[in-house]
C-alpha cells in the first residue's frame, strides 16, 4: 500500500516523536508523592540548612513535600550509600557537599563509587571558609600569622571537624603553600572545635562562615581571611588568603544529586526549578548569609566541579598523608 508523500511525512514525524511522549508525561506527572532529600550530616548544620532551603523551594513550586532525611555518619558516606542504592525514580535525592569529593580519595573500601553512582542535578552555591584565630594570637593578617607560625613551629594548633573534613583539608593545603608547621587537633564536629577556639584551647580554624560569623561579629574570634578566590558580601572587609598566598583557593560547594539512572527528564525538570529558585532574591540572600556565592547552571557543569574538586583534594590528601578515622 502506497501513501501520498505528505501522509508519509506526517506518519514519520509522528513516529519519531513517540519515544518523547512517555518522557513528557512522566515529567508532567512528577512528583506525584513526597520526595526525600537525604542529608548525610546532622540537622542544624550548614549542609542541612542548604538542603532545607532548596527543599522548601521545590515543595512550594511542585506541590509535593520534599522531605529532608538526615542520615548522618561516616563523613556523609552512610547517606550517600542509601541514595546510590535507592530506586532511580527521582523520589530519592542527595544533598551533595564538598566531603563527597574528598571521600572519593579518602576511602578505598566504599560500596559505591560517588562519581559513577550519583548523577549531578545542580550546584547551588560555592561555600567559603574563613581563617579565624583566637584574639590572643598576635596576628591580624595572614602574613603576620605566617610569621608567627614560622617563629613557633609545632606550637600552633588548628582545629577541625575531624580527619578528612574540609577544615582539615583546607588547612593542610595552606600549610603546604605557606610553608608553616601547624598541629592538627581533630574534633567530632565543627561546633566543639569552635567552642574550644573561643575558649583559647586551640589557636586557629579554617571554619565554615555559618559556624563562625556570629563569633566574628561579637569580637570573640578574629577573621584573618576567607578561602575563596574573591571576597564575600557577608564579610566585605576581610581579604582572601590568595591576596597573600598566590593561588590558594579552598572553597566548598553545595548542590543536589540523584541515583545515576534517574530519568533525564526529571533531572532536567529539577535543574530548571532549582535554577529558578537560585534567581529568587530571598533564596539568594539566605545563601549569602551562609557564606555562599550562588552558582546554578547545568548538571554537566556540576559534574565538572565535582571532578575538579576530587582531583584537587586527592593530591592534598596524598601529600599530607591524611587517613580516614
Amino acid at each position: 500500500m502506497k501513501f501520498p508523500r505528505r501522509t508519509f511525512l506526517q506518519l514519520a514525524v509522528g513516529a519519531a516523536a513517540l519515544p518523547a511522549v512517555p518522557r513528557l508525561a512522566r515529567a508532567q506527572a512528577y512528583p506525584s508523592r513526597p520526595v526525600r532529600i537525604v542529608v548525610g550530616f546532622a540537622a542544624g548544620g550548614a549542609t542541612d540548612i542548604q538542603a532545607r532551603l532548596m527543599g522548601q523551594w521545590l515543595s512550594d513550586r511542585l506541590g509535593q513535600q520534599f522531605i529532608i532525611e538526615n542520615r548522618a555518619g561516616a563523613s556523609g558516606n552512610i547517606g550517600t550509600e542509601a541514595v546510590a542504592k535507592a530506586p532511580a525514580d527521582g523520589y530519592t535525592l542527595l544533598q551533595i557537599v564538598t566531603p563527597h569529593a574528598i571521600n572519593a580519595a579518602l576511602y578505598s573500601n566504599l560500596s559505591f563509587d560517588f562519581i559513577r553512582d550519583i548523577a549531578p542535578v545542580i550546584c547551588s552555591a560555592r561555600l567559603a571558609y574563613v581563617v579565624v584565630v583566637h584574639p590572643s594570637v598576635p596576628a591580624t593578617t595572614i602574613p603576620e600569622f605566617i610569621a608567627y607560625a614560622r617563629a613557633n613551629p609545632g606550637k600552633v594548633n588548628y582545629g577541625s571537624a575531624g580527619p578528612g573534613t574540609p577544615q582539615n583539608i583546607a588547612c593542610e593545603l595552606f600549610k603546604m603553600m605557606a610553608g608553616v608547621n601547624l598541629v592538627h587537633v581533630p574534633y567530632r564536629g565543627g561546633a566543639p572545635a569552635t567552642t574550644d577556639l573561643v575558649g583559647g584551647q586551640i589557636q586557629v580554624i579554617f571554619a565554615p562562615v555559618s559556624e563562625s560569623i556570629q563569633y566574628i561579629k561579637a569580637g570573640n574570634l578574629r577573621a584573618l581571611a576567607v578561602t575563596t578566590a574573591k571576597r564575600l558580601d557577608v564579610l566585605p572587609d576581610v581579604p582572601t588568603v590568595a591576596d597573600f598566598v598566590p593561588g590558594f583557593e579552598a572553597s566548598g560547594f553545595a548542590g543536589i544529586g540523584a541515583p545515576r539512572d534517574a530519568p533525564a527528564d526529571i533531572i532536567d525538570m529539577l535543574n530548571k526549578e532549582l535554577n529558578a529558585g537560585l534567581a529568587d532574591s530571598k533564596v539568594k540572600a539566605r545563601i549569602v548569609e551562609l557564606g555562599g556565592t550562588v552558582l546554578g547552571g547545568s548538571p554537566a557543569e556540576f559534574r565538572t566541579i565535582i571532578s575538579e574538586a576530587t582531583e584537587k583534594w586527592a593530591k592534598v590528601i596524598k601529600f599530607a598523608g591524611i587517613k580516614a578515622e
